[in-house]
């Protein structure tokens, strides 16, 4: 199963891409599903954030055997990712930190930037 759908840079991008997750509910126990939800919501935001200009952000979801790959694709000029520590104090930022944590693989591309994660199947 393959889709993608593409949300206007503006903070609603976030909650549609959490709704978009919503077609991979009877092909995913509840806890993945839940992971991929906050995973997409977290880069959309960032794309959002981060990226100059208007535009969109692009979300692809392909499931397939063993595995769920969600990519988020923008028109931004690309970035080195800088871990943080795991205890820093600010609330916000955590987006990749988290995605690091969650994922069991993820990933940065650039031209265009797309940011994927991959969640194993059971």
């Amino acid at each position: 199963m393959f889709y993608s759908q593409s949300f206007p840079k503006s903070p609603a991008a976030s909650a549609g891409a959490r709704q978009l997750m919503e077609r991979l509910d009877a092909e995913l126990p509840e806890s993945t599903l839940d992971d991929a939800r906050l995973l997409v919501s977290e880069l959309v935001a960032n794309a959002v954030e981060h990226v100059p200009g208007d535009g969109a952000v692009e979300v692809r979801v392909d499931l397939a055997d063993g595995r769920l790959r969600i990519e988020v694709t923008n028109d931004g000029p690309g970035f080195t990712y800088v871990p943080r520590a795991g205890n820093a104090r600010d609330e916000r930022g955590w987006g990749l930190h988290f995605t690091g944590l969650v994922a069991n693989r993820w990933g940065i591309e650039e031209n265009p930037t797309v940011v994927w994660f991959e969640l194993d199947r059971p």
